[in-house]
């Protein structure tokens, strides 16, 4: 049993994986090392097991559809001097297996049972389906 632990989050405002890809190289140019972070205001209080290999999985119109892999937890203190955490991210997204997930706030723990799998590398250069047959699709258990 895979005992990997990950966090899974929404991608609010973005259609598409190419949408939170681009998103993030704009954001990346202005870090010191040129790395995606997502800062939040909690920190993960199970950061040694997500650190041990964990990734974010990202939700793109209510599906997981890509994650990207978790490299470090930063401290950062905004202007309001509010401590919060960075998580720092690899810069490549691999794309998953579609699975529908449901709007939740922040981000919550996801074992590695429960991650769905990354696509075949053969597959990732596939154009991605409409964002509607895709539902349709993991809704039936297709994807």
């Amino acid at each position: 049993m895979d005992k990997t632990l990950h966090l899974i989050k929404l991608s609010v405002g973005t259609e598409t994986v190419d949408d939170l890809a681009d998103w993030q190289a704009s954001r990346r140019a202005q870090t010191a090392d040129g790395l995606p972070r997502h800062v939040t205001r909690m920190w993960p209080k199970r950061a040694a097991e997500i650190l041990a290999g964990g990734s974010i999985y990202w939700v793109i119109k209510g599906l997981v559809q890509c994650r990207q892999r978790v490299l470090r937890l930063d401290e950062v203190v905004g202007t309001d001097g509010i401590r919060r955490c960075a998580i720092v991210l690899e810069p490549e997204l691999h794309n998953t297996q579609s699975v529908l997930k449901r709007p939740f706030q922040g981000w919550r723990y996801l074992t590695g049972a429960d991650a769905p799998p990354d696509l075949p590398t053969r597959r990732r250069d596939e154009e991605a389906l409409p964002v509607e047959m895709n539902r349709a699709l993991a809704e039936i258990g297709v994807l």
